[in-house]
């Protein structure tokens, strides 16, 4: 190995750090870069020291430039994209319902949002452009979003200079109809994208339209036909340009420019209107001389909202059960609204019926020292005949307090309103007795209290009489007017109980009647119809047996909505029982009224026919009856206000009982008087089968020639004047004494028992009655009638037919004490022929 020392640059060799000389190319290169880099990085640091640090420099300002742009792009695509048109929020889509008279007077609006949506169409176009001028004057030439107004909206709330709408219509309509109304930057923005995406998929047409009927106008009123009907109280379509000003400029504020709530607010509601005005005249929509001759129309106080108070409430739950019923309204269709009903109760009548039953009942009682009173309850309906309207209905004193409608509740035993069913299905049929005696009303039949009927192969059957009177031989006539059980209840047997079922629902009582059953008690009235399905019945009894609507009645006239008319069920009514039996029907139950238990119909001035009926233990009184040109069915119920259960009416009025006679019968008299007052008075166009005129009542139609009334109204107090043929038998004072005798008709050669016949069998003993005033009678009655009592057994010739008590003093039935529980207690079924199902005779 050699130890020479190498040459420099030849291999490696250590640095000596004490050598003096230049540095290496190398690390003079490095040594310049950096001296360089140093140099520049001096200069930047000394360019943003202090506040020039804060100076965005060019490159800066330059990516924004760029870059800003495409983020609000991004950001809008982002928004359009994302944001949907929503479905339409419920407030905006709920309506009310609105219902009127027969005369076009509104009932009631029916529902907690207040509105009626209309078709453009039915807006005046000077309306529809004073709303443009007050809101959006650029409304069909310019863009459905207005950025600049809502920047401006937005930076006042921000700031809180308050707030602020900054809307165009189409964004007050997307407001309305789909978002919430709270004002906050959120509702804001979805609110312009809708705007935008509606714009592009909906008609300008459409969107006013759709505005016009969500805007709030104040007094509860949501569109352009609340308000018109608030305000000045007519349909949209019936706005003058002045009007529909005043209306446009309530859209800005409406409880800062109704004039009539607040006086005050005229100067600014005054400005506003004039600036509305001056809107169209600068958009050439009015002319400036239409502008000069304007005055302000001064819109009318506003109403407090009736709601479904008084008869309002039975009226509209009435009109849906016969919408809904009929399958005419799907139930959820006519709970979202927006429904015109005219209904065909006539609005004199309707308070007539309600004035009666105030005079005669509810002003009478007196709950406060009458415990009874409280349970009292009112029903009423009255139906025109040949048409087979409903003109007046009663369901209680008012329904905000009680609900239950009296009118249709199918609660109550309809007692022996059910009577003339069974005999009109005597004749509808050719009916005969047990014994092969055809059935007309001088047929005689036995009416012993408690006699067993016969015929019947079910469990043996012996109803009672009312207050266990018997009267032995009886014709049905007289049996009608007594209300004599036993008689009925054996015909039912003679006719067939399925019979008697059927002619009942042909009549119009429904299929589905409770307690409507085949067996002989059916006679005596356990089935709980209610008010509206007598009335029914009873209708087709005064229109001869035809029913006098397609659907057995209606109560409603016409419906629309939207402007379109909803179909109703068109065409005559049927012919649902022979006229014949109707007829024949009718001329017997004109004996009720002129010498039975229903006299004080005779009230009502005109030749009536008509039925007393009481429920079992005195739970309800009935009187259901009927001229030529009205039928009407009153009830009066008792119902514990505490726990609904079915009271008697015992002590109620006053009065020690109550009777289909009394209080029903005289509402039925008061307001028949007045629904047909200026009617001209018309008497019972019959048509009789040959034969069955036997053992009818003599008929007085010169009583009825221009009587006038007034009648005395026993047994309230003090009495009206009699007229003097009745009041010159009168006593001074009522007698303390009951008298439990009714008047014994005159009698044909059919009403003279056979030769073999037992004498009638003595009245078992009766309940005490309560004294009473005279009974009020037909002007030409006998005067003993006059006199405060009816002829009775002890005037009879001893042995006759008709002797035995009817202990009421009114000569009313007291109660059907019918010997059955609801439902069919008789354990086995009919049989024999007049006993088989028929088919439906509708």
């Amino acid at each position: 190995m050699s130890e020479a020392p190498r040459e420099p640059g030849q291999g490696w060799t250590p640095k000596d750090a004490t050598a003096v000389g230049p540095p290496p190319a190398a690390d003079a290169a490095l040594q310049t870069a950096s001296q360089t880099a140093s140099r520049t990085a001096g200069k930047a640091r000394t360019r943003r020291t202090g506040l020039r640090r804060l100076i965005p420099t060019r490159r800066m300002v330059l990516g924004s430039l760029l870059a800003g742009p495409l983020l609000l792009l991004a950001a809008f695509a982002a928004g359009y994209l994302l944001v949907d048109i929503p479905p339409a929020n419920a407030a905006a889509t709920a309506q009310s319902n609105v219902y009127y008279y027969e005369d076009g007077a509104q009932i009631v609006r029916d529902g907690e949002v207040n509105r009626e949506n209309v078709p453009l169409a039915q807006v005046p176009l000077t309306v529809q452009q004073a709303v443009l001028a007050a809101e959006d004057r650029g409304f069909y030439t310019q863009s459905a979003v207005a950025p600049k107004a809502m920047l401006r909206a937005g930076w006042n709330t921000l700031t809180g200079k308050g707030t602020q709408s900054g809307s165009t219509i189409t964004q007050q309509y997307v407001k309305n109809y789909y978002l919430k109304q709270d004002r906050t930057i959120t509702r804001k923005v979805k609110e312009f994208f809708i705007a935008l995406k509606l714009s592009r998929e909906a008609s300008k047409h459409d969107i006013l339209q759709g505005y016009l009927n969500t805007s709030y106008f104040g007094r509860n009123a949501y569109g352009i036909q609340a308000a018109a009907q608030s305000y000045y109280g007519k349909d949209a379509e019936d706005l003058d340009t002045a009007e529909g000003a005043y209306l446009a400029a309530l859209l800005n504020a409406p409880s800062a420019y109704d004039v009539a709530a607040r006086p005050g607010n005229r100067p600014a509601a005054l400005a506003r209107w004039n600036y509305v005005l001056d809107g169209m005249v600068k958009e050439q929509w009015l002319s400036p001389a239409e502008r000069a001759a304007m005055t302000f129309p001064p819109p009318r106080k506003a109403k407090p909202a009736g709601g479904l108070s008084g008869q309002r409430g039975y009226i509209v739950q009435t009109v849906e059960e016969y919408l809904t019923s009929n399958k005419i309204i799907d139930p959820d269709a006519l709970a979202a609204g927006g429904y015109r009903i005219t209904t065909t109760l006539q609005r004199p009548r309707q308070d007539a019926l309600v004035q009666a039953v105030e005079e005669q009942v509810i002003s009478r009682l007196d709950p406060g020292s009458r415990a009874e009173d409280d349970a009292v309850r009112i029903g009423g309906v009255a139906i025109d005949p040949p048409s087979g309207k409903v003109v007046a209905l009663y369901g209680g004193v008012d329904y905000t307090e009680q609900y239950v409608n009296n009118a249709t509740r199918r609660d109550y035993q309809v007692g022996s309103t059910f009577k003339p069913f069974v005999f009109a299905a005597a004749v509808q049929h050719g009916a005969t007795t047990q014994d092969g005696r055809r059935i007309t009303p001088g047929t005689l039949y036995d009416g012993t209290n408690q006699r067993a009927v016969e015929g019947w192969h079910g469990k043996p059957y012996a109803p009672e009489n009312e207050d266990d009177a018997s009267y032995g031989p009886i014709t049905v006539s007289t049996a009608t007017d007594r209300s004599v059980n036993a008689v009925y209840a054996q015909m039912a047997v003679d006719v067939g109980p399925a019979r008697v079922k059927q002619t009942a629902i042909a009549l119009g009582l429904p299929r589905t009647t409770p307690d409507l059953k085949a067996s002989p008690s059916i006679a005596l009235g356990p089935a709980t119809a209610s008010v509206l399905d007598m009335a029914v019945a009873y209708a087709t009894l005064a229109n001869h047996g035809r029913q006098g609507a397609h659907d057995a009645y209606t109560i409603v006239e016409k419906i629309t909505k939207n402007g379109a008319e909803v179909r109703l069920p068109a065409g005559p009514g049927k012919q649902t029982v022979s006229r014949q039996a109707a007829d024949t029907t009718t001329a017997m139950l004109r004996g009720v009224v002129d010498s039975g238990t229903g006299t004080a119909a005779q009230a009502a001035g005109r030749p009536a026919a008509g039925k007393t009926g009481t429920a079992e233990e005195d739970r309800a009184a009935w009187f259901a009856g009927y001229t030529p040109d009205l039928a009407t069915v009153i009830a009066m119920m008792g119902q514990d206000p505490a726990t609904n259960a079915q009271e008697p009416l015992y002590g109620a009025l006053g009065l020690p009982r109550v009777n289909g006679g009394g209080p029903p019968a005289r509402i039925w008299g008061q307001f028949t008087a007045a629904a047909l007052d200026g009617h001209e008075v018309r008497d019972f166009d019959l048509e009789l089968p040959e034969g069955m005129a036997d053992g009818l009542p003599p008929e007085h139609p010169e009583h009825w020639d221009g009587f006038d009334g007034p009648w005395e109204q026993y047994p309230y107090g003090e009495t009206e004047q009699l007229t003097e043929e009745a009041a010159a038998g009168m006593p001074e004072t009522p007698s303390d004494e009951p008298s439990a005798a009714v008047q014994a008709g005159p009698m044909g050669e059919a009403d003279q028992p056979p030769a073999d016949q037992p004498p009638a069998a003595q009245p078992q003993a009766a309940r005490p009655q309560a004294a009473h005033p005279g009974q009020p009678q037909r002007p030409g009655a006998p005067a003993d009638q006059s006199a405060g009592r009816l002829a009775g057994p002890s005037d009879a010739a001893p042995g006759s037919p008709l002797s035995g008590p009817l202990t009421d003093p009114h000569g009313d039935p007291l109660g059907d004490p019918f010997g059955d529980p609801p439902g069919d207690p008789f354990g086995g079924p009919p049989s024999g022929p007049l006993n088989e199902p028929l088919s439906d005779p509708r």
